[in-house]
């Protein structure tokens, strides 16, 4: 199985501004450090006039990170939040997940 990260950016991106423009949503919340998100949230915001928050995961393998500049400017979102660490440890799922193939082991860098 494969666990690389194809193309999820523009996926979330094209979902994003389609339901937005079909009315599904009043405020969108993107979970992502992604500067690539920037424009479209932008787009979200200014062009169809909705709401976006950004909610910044800071942690990738035991290292704090920097949040992304151009989401955390003051024109991209309608407002930014830092998931604390202690959150995030608490919505890990655990070591071991079954699916219908068989046991999926969570890396031990997690």
């Amino acid at each position: 199985m494969k666990t690389e990260e194809k193309g999820s950016d523009v996926n979330l991106a094209a979902h994003m501004l389609i339901d937005g423009i079909k009315g599904r949503y009043k405020v969108a919340v993107v979970i992502s450090n992604d500067s690539d998100l920037a424009t479209p949230i932008r787009m979200v915001k200014d062009e169809l006039g909705l709401k976006v928050g950004v909610m910044l995961p800071l942690l990738h393998n035991n290292k704090k990170r920097h949040p992304s500049r151009e989401l955390t400017k003051r024109d991209t979102a309608t407002f930014v939040k830092r998931i604390s660490e202690q959150a995030l440890k608490n919505s890990l799922f655990p070591p071991i997940v079954q699916n219908t193939i068989g046991p999926i082991t969570k890396p031990t860098d997690w």
